[in-house]
């Protein structure tokens, strides 16, 4: 249930009851936005964010009856590291929540079997033969978008995809979602779509339940807009809406 919803600068921002209603609602607000631009263009590029977070938005996405066949799929970050059969590799996690669920016209992986820097060129130029129209993505515990941290994130960064390191915050989120048992095993680096190469794109769907992310939430809305927490940079975006619960919201004097 849709609890409550404003506008904060240009971020539309609307708060559920639940952590389902927030997956549901957002992915109805997707899934109809997408095949509006299925009427106008012959083909959609979509960016994934993969992560735990996720879970209600992509599965209430996969049952929709988008026409997946005119669709390009591409996700926005990846461990430097992992095997590449690892199931915490975000590529493998996106397989699992939608891509091998629908048959989607195209899905193409930041490469992690070749030097970094390479695959992040080879990517860069891939999104730049297709524009972006929508980016399906998340905050992180430290308020990152992607793996851009706020110590490697950069608002005016001249980069679309490049390799960082990942500040310990980060790294710890993994430990609390589940995907690895101890912060030795979490990989220190990773590619990642710079921040505005996600921008760039018509619209922006930002799902954020859970109370571990209720610092992410208010400092978004509320804090100055900077890199200190660089999904701010949503509230200067034209189209974007971030989704939250009623845990990742309880912070907001609201």
């Amino acid at each position: 249930m849709l609890t409550r919803e404003f506008t904060k600068d240009k971020l539309k921002v609307q708060i559920y009851s639940s952590r389902q209603a927030m997956g549901n609602g957002a992915a109805a607000e997707a899934v109809e936005y997408v095949k509006e631009l299925l009427r106008k263009q012959e083909r959609v590029n979509i960016i994934f964010a993969a992560a735990p977070s996720q879970n209600e938005f992509l599965a209430a996405v996969a049952a929709s009856d988008i026409e997946w066949g005119r669709v390009n799929a591409f996700h926005m970050d990846e461990y430097i590291g992992l095997k590449k059969e690892a199931p915490q590799g975000f590529g493998n996690f996106l397989r699992r929540a939608i891509f091998d669920r629908v048959p989607m016209g195209s899905v193409h992986y930041l490469n992690g079997e070749i030097e970094p820097h390479r695959a992040c060129e080879e990517y860069a130029k891939l999104l730049e033969e297709n524009p972006v129209d929508v980016v399906f993505m998340g905050i992180g515990e430290n308020g990152h978008i992607a793996f851009n941290d706020p110590h490697v994130a950069d608002f005016e960064d001249k980069e679309v995809v490049k390799v960082v390191d990942l500040d310990e915050k980060c790294r710890q989120q993994q430990v609390n979602d589940g995907c690895f048992a101890t912060i030795a095993e979490v990989p220190t680096h990773a590619m990642t779509l710079t921040i505005p190469a996600l921008c760039g794109a018509k619209r922006l769907f930002c799902v954020v339940p859970a109370a571990t992310k209720a610092w992410a939430v208010n400092e978004t809305i509320n804090g100055e807009i900077s890199e200190h927490c660089p999904a701010s940079i949503m509230r200067r975006h034209d189209n974007a809406t971030l989704y939250i619960d009623n845990e990742s919201s309880k912070l907001l004097n609201y």
